[in-house]
């Protein structure tokens, strides 16, 4: 990889790390309240079933694809593209929501626009290096299903 590509992807991997640490460290890690608890299990559910169904050791933090990487469209990739990046952002957004503040909702914003910046990144790396990811992109959702 060129030099400013790895410099583009590890800036946007140290955005993401930089953001969750302040929302880790400016609250709470679990809501008080029971519906944003639901919220931050089925983010943290969504995580652990994507990691389970790509396979420990089979993915990057960065957002380059392995020279291992195979196309995934099981299990939460059949539906998004992107469930880890969709888990973080549920498991993070119901703490910005139990103890709110507009410096933890600025935060939370700058990790929602550097993870849409980066799966656009993404995917135009894993486009030019799978087989078959412009095919996947017509049949999934990027983030949401049913929606984006």
């Amino acid at each position: 990889m060129s030099q400013p590509g790895m410099l583009k992807s590890f800036t946007f991997v140290f955005i993401q790390f930089a953001a969750l640490g302040l929302i880790a460290l400016t609250g709470p890690l679990f809501p008080d309240n029971i519906l944003l608890l639901l919220v931050e299990l089925l983010g943290l559910g969504i995580g652990v079933w994507a990691v389970l169904t790509m396979g420990l050791g089979k993915f990057n933090i960065t957002p380059d694809p392995l020279s291992t990487s195979r196309l995934v469209t099981r299990g939460p990739y059949s539906l998004i593209r992107h469930p880890m990046y969709l888990a973080l952002l549920l498991v993070t957004l119901p703490l910005v929501v139990s103890d709110f503040s507009w410096v933890r909702l600025a935060i939370w914003l700058v990790l929602l626009v550097d993870l849409l910046i980066k799966l656009n990144y993404e995917e135009g790396l894993l486009a030019a290096r799978l087989q078959g990811y412009s095919e996947y992109k017509q049949k999934s959702y990027r983030l949401l299903p049913f929606i984006y």
